[in-house]
């Protein structure tokens, strides 16, 4: 059985004010030729098919004609809620959806597998929609679901029992921050509270595969983990990230192969930095001049109306920043980028001390402070 492993397709986002449907849907166009191409049976995706949870219009009609697509190849379509997603607007017309469309968001549906076969047998997919602990404690009231990692170790729980009783080949879909991913600054707009929401790799064991969503760019967590990221770039941060699909194959055993299928990128992305005037004049930013543009200008003081002047010569220029040499910290890095590259709590306090001590972060002593303030909170959070 051949499976293509896709997700965060997040149809209705912007990119800095710009539209990303007209870029989606022809990305979105690649993936049906890339099923039909490989004789791909089942197409995954593991949420956030929106990007908001009141999408306009226009993003139904992009859906709808998607899943049209894919369904005109002949592969059976199995697509899981996310957080981003309304589980209530995605899910409801799943009754009316032609036969082999197949949308999961109801939590209780959680151990209950979409069973396909082959030539080999049955193939059972476990559907897992976002999880948010607080909106789905109530229906498993024995067990204590305080986090994503409680809630996530106890729906695979149920897989592992729902499996062990019907045995065979099985994968599980599902969308959540799994522990080892290394995130994009910017785009997974969730904040993390300590390690709260990080679902360790070994909730994972059981299923052959397991195909995941939430994080924007293509992550290999074990031969049988993985993440297909988003299908376009949403972020600056993701600019040197591959887009594409994983093409999943199961043999008679289990887990055969995996492959990765590269999806056109419409603009590229791209970063440069000068003084404005070199910005707009310099020759070695010419190969630029059709791509998605942050444009970051060095010059000591702010200069009038950047953003106008760059379009000029950028016609896609998204972004303007001004990053003066004189703000840089000795680690070569401006505070904001320092912000942006921090991972945790901790990092964040200590990048802002360092901008405003010209330097010098946080000492060894304000170090220890600052992380038993973190840990306590933390704490404090967990058993609210």
């Amino acid at each position: 059985m051949r499976i293509l492993h896709t997700s965060d397709w997040h149809i209705g986002r912007s990119f800095h004010g710009h539209a990303t449907l007209d870029a989606l849907r022809g990305v979105l166009e690649a993936i049906a030729v890339q099923v039909r191409e490989n004789e791909v049976d089942v197409v995954l995706v593991a949420g956030d098919v929106f990007d908001s949870a009141a999408p306009a219009s226009a993003c139904y009609t992009v859906l709808t004609e998607t899943l049209r697509a894919l369904s005109e190849t002949g592969a059976r379509i199995i697509v899981t809620s996310g957080n981003h997603d309304s589980a209530a607007r995605l899910g409801f017309q799943s009754a009316l959806l032609r036969e082999g469309i197949h949308i999961v968001t109801d939590p209780v549906s959680v151990g209950t597998p979409i069973t396909i076969r082959d030539e080999h047998g049955p193939v059972h997919f476990y559907g897992i929609p976002f999880l948010e602990p607080a909106l789905v404690r109530h229906l498993w009231p024995e067990t204590e679901l305080r986090s994503q990692h409680a809630t996530m170790q106890h729906a695979l729980g149920l897989v592992r029992g729902d499996l062990a009783r019907r045995g065979g080949r099985s994968v599980a879909i599902a969308h959540c921050f799994a522990a080892g991913v290394e995130a994009t600054p910017g785009v997974e707009r969730e904040i993390r509270q300590g390690s709260l929401d990080v679902v360790p790799l070994s909730a994972f064991e059981g299923p052959d595969y397991v195909a995941l969503g939430h994080i924007h760019g293509r992550q290999q967590l074990s031969d049988r983990v993985r993440y297909a990221g988003a299908p376009l770039h949403y972020s600056f941060g993701e600019a040197d990230k591959p887009r594409g699909s994983w093409l999943v194959e199961l043999d008679e055993v289990g887990l055969a192969q995996v492959t990765w299928l590269d999806l056109p990128i419409p603009r590229p992305l791209k970063t440069i930095r000068a003084s404005l005037d070199e910005l707009l004049a310099d020759e070695r930013f010419a190969e630029y001049e059709n791509a998605w543009v942050c444009a970051q200008y060095t010059d000591a003081t702010p200069q009038l109306d950047p953003m106008r002047r760059l379009q000029s010569r950028f016609p896609f220029c998204a972004t303007v920043m001004h990053t003066p040499e004189g703000l840089r910290g000795p680690d070569g890095l401006t505070y904001s980028r320092r912000v942006r590259a921090a991972r945790s709590d901790a990092e964040l306090v200590d990048a802002f001390l360092s901008h405003v001590r010209d330097g010098e972060g946080a000492s060894e002593r304000e170090a220890e402070v600052i992380r038993d303030v973190i840990d306590e909170r933390s704490l404090v959070e967990a058993t609210a």
